[in-house]
């Protein structure tokens, strides 16, 4: 049976508007992904170094926020599967996700050494990730969706974002219970991970995608989820519109008053920082649906529904690309060094060649997009 907005028009199993963010979103992780230098980036387009916002702080949990959104629809199949299937494939799709992830992380296998390629060290691997935060997120939100229903989900959300801020404070280093090497987070992964297999990029081990720090990003997933489901059941409308703006200016609010006692910091994922990127979602997607499904606005849209239609394959693409035009070596540069010595820096400023590097990249990931966009191959997990 279709689902009916108010109008009696049956709403389709996917809107535009989700495909639009999604595709949005993954432009966007491509070019603050890939810089030309990460030592020449304009401030907007770089996380905020501890605590504190940037426009680039909102694009990993607005793909989680999308990531809830889809299962809106998907979740009704899954509802209605008998628990062995429902856990089948719901682990199935989340390891597959994970071990993708982790791959990546190892990709391309190998090392240039004096001696020429040496296998990489497996045990030194990275194991977390972005996808494998993807994956725990999607696993925790659709376990609680379908054991709790929707009312256990908002429990959930509540208790850990309110549970989230005690852990962090009392069993983190008396008087910096939030930095960088006195958190909880980190005291976690290095006991149960190890620090050779985290994250180095802070200087110390330290994984921003950590596993104490997965548990408030699902509250990211069921948000999405929770969103989805409203603007089903509401449609496409301007009162939809304006519930989610307002709903959106709520959270923001409450996220502004708590920051002061838990700050606002991505790496750490703290409970200030969902309510701030859940509260933006909203307001992001309500723009989507005034502009798009409201005001019919659609000749834009079809760039970001390319890579909306394969954000998972195309994601993976953009860094197994990356990481193989680091690994192939041309005289004393490698191909990535080469390129953008010859065709960005030589007559650009170094923000600007930086900048334009990763346009014209993620640009490169969008023509694969389209190729498979054009060809209907759709990949997913």
């Amino acid at each position: 049976m279709s689902t009916l907005q108010p109008s009696g028009v049956p709403l389709k199993e996917r809107y535009l508007a989700l495909d639009v963010l999604r595709g949005l979103t993954i432009a966007l992780m491509i070019v603050v992904n890939t810089p030309g230098s990460w030592s020449h980036m304009y401030g907007p387009f770089m996380h905020a170094p501890w605590h504190g916002f940037t426009i680039t702080d909102l694009v990993f949990p607005t793909f989680l926020f999308v990531v809830g959104n889809a299962m809106s629809f998907s979740m009704k199949k899954l509802e209605k599967m008998g628990q062995g299937l429902f856990l089948r494939k719901v682990l199935k799709r989340s390891f597959l996700i994970f071990i993708i992830g982790w791959g990546l992380n190892a990709f391309p296998f190998f090392d240039q050494t004096e001696n020429g390629l040496a296998m990489i060290n497996w045990g030194e691997v990275r194991l977390l990730g972005v996808l494998q935060r993807i994956a725990l997120c999607y696993l925790i939100a659709s376990l609680v969706l379908y054991y709790l229903s929707r009312s256990g989900a908002l429990i959930f959300s509540l208790i850990t974002l309110i549970a989230y801020w005690p852990v962090m404070y009392f069993f983190g280093e008396a008087g910096e219970p939030y930095s960088l090497t006195g958190n909880t987070a980190l005291k976690l992964d290095l006991w149960l991970i190890g620090a050779k297999n985290l994250y180095m990029g802070e200087g110390i081990p330290f994984d921003p995608e950590g596993l104490l720090s997965t548990f408030p990003a699902v509250v990211n997933v069921i948000a999405g989820y929770f969103a989805g489901k409203f603007i089903q059941q509401m449609g496409n409308n301007t009162k939809t519109v304006k519930y989610l703006l307002v709903a959106g200016l709520i959270l923001i609010a409450v996220c502004l008053a708590w920051d002061p006692f838990f700050p606002i910091n991505k790496k750490l994922w703290t409970s200030s920082y969902v309510l701030l990127t859940i509260g933006l979602d909203l307001l992001l997607i309500a723009a989507m649906i005034l502009l798009i499904e409201v005001w019919q606005q659609r000749s834009w849209t079809y760039p970001f529904e390319v890579f909306g239609r394969n954000p998972l394959i195309l994601y993976v693409l953009s860094g197994v690309v990356i990481s193989i035009m680091y690994f192939i070596s041309i005289g004393d540069q490698n191909l990535k060094g080469l390129i953008y010595s010859k065709a960005f820096t030589s007559w650009l400023s170094p923000k600007n060649a930086s900048l334009l590097f990763s346009i014209a990249y993620m640009m490169l990931i969008w023509f694969i997009g389209l190729w498979m966009d054009k060809k209907k191959i759709y990949i997913k997990v």
